[in-house]
């Protein structure tokens, strides 16, 4: 893949990905996985990965894709991709939004996006726990147990996601 198809690539993800970096993953997975890139184990890592390190989870994945394929260019051809859609829309709406937030038309649409958005995080969400409880379509009795403990333990105390995240790790390394 050549740097100018990486940027597309990631410019297309950043363009649709509306709701934050969860609402992207459907993107990013039929991008970088279905199109072969990188394995659904490795996205799966990517995804915990990201979550845990600081920034957009959608950056973070693009970065780290980009880097896989074309080492430190790729990175920063990959991350400015996914950003620069975001950045053209975001000056867009602050230089119209003051004539046109009041108008019916665009409260609508933007009330339309909230469910497109909850829809894209669904599909990640349904992705993630399939690849973590049933991976190959059988049924992965560890991956639901330190699933479930962390649900209950979330449930039971409001620690910080850090606490869960680090706790699912080593989990991971004891169980796994």
């Amino acid at each position: 893949m050549s740097l100018i198809e990486l940027f597309i690539t990631f410019f297309k993800i950043g363009l649709f990905t509306i709701g934050g970096g969860l609402a992207s993953l459907p993107l990013l997975k039929e991008a970088v996985v279905d199109g072969g890139f990188i394995t659904s184990d490795e996205f799966i890592d990517m995804v915990a990965i990201s979550q845990s390190t600081p920034g957009p989870i959608g950056i973070n994945m693009a970065t780290y894709t980009g880097f896989k394929l074309a080492s430190v260019p790729g990175g920063v051809v990959a991350t400015a991709g996914i950003v620069t859609p975001s950045l053209i829309i975001i000056i867009l709406i602050a230089a119209l939004m003051k004539n046109f937030a009041s108008s019916k038309a665009i409260q609508d649409s933007l009330s339309a996006i909230r469910p497109a958005a909850l829809g894209l995080i669904a599909s990640a969400v349904w992705f993630i726990l399939s690849e973590a409880v049933l991976p190959g379509g059988q049924f992965f009795l560890p991956g639901f147990l330190i699933m479930t403990a962390i649900l209950i333990a979330r449930s039971l105390w409001k620690a910080t996601p850090v606490l869960y995240i680090m706790a699912g790790a080593i989990a991971g390394i004891i169980f796994l």
